[in-house]
């Protein structure tokens, strides 16, 4: 089953809202970043109660999360535009095959079909 070409227009709205998230993923990363260098100048070496030390490693490690789901889904952002300017957008990187139409609006820096991101995630926690 073959899917339609997609529009100039449709491709269009995608570089945008795909430019759009960028801006707001490194947002969110600057901000994370102000709000650790915030943290360290008021503790400012001066000693932390053990309660105080677990939140902010709770804290930390779920930052730390956060930055790096969305330092791939710049890569993936990245990939995904160069794949405008290369005319592939919305076939896979993978098999070349169509990316759905519904998958590209729901994610936009969809370089793969849902199977084989699916697969591609299976893999990466085997190892």
């Amino acid at each position: 089953m073959s899917q339609p070409t997609l529009d100039a227009a449709f491709i269009a709205s995608q570089k945008q809202r795909l430019l759009d998230l960028r801006q707001q993923l490194i947002e969110v990363g600057d901000a994370a970043g102000d709000d650790e260098q915030r943290w360290q100048a008021s503790a400012g070496g001066e000693p932390q109660d053990e309660g105080d030390d677990g939140d902010r490693f709770a804290q930390q490690a779920n930052d730390e999360a956060v930055l790096s789901h969305n330092e791939a889904r710049l890569v993936a952002i990245d990939r995904a535009l160069e794949k405008i300017d290369e005319g592939t957008y919305g076939l896979s990187d993978s098999s070349g095959d169509p990316i759905p139409r519904e998958r590209l609006e729901a994610v936009p820096e969809s370089c793969y079909t849902v199977e084989e991101s699916n697969d591609r995630e299976h893999a990466a926690r085997r190892g």
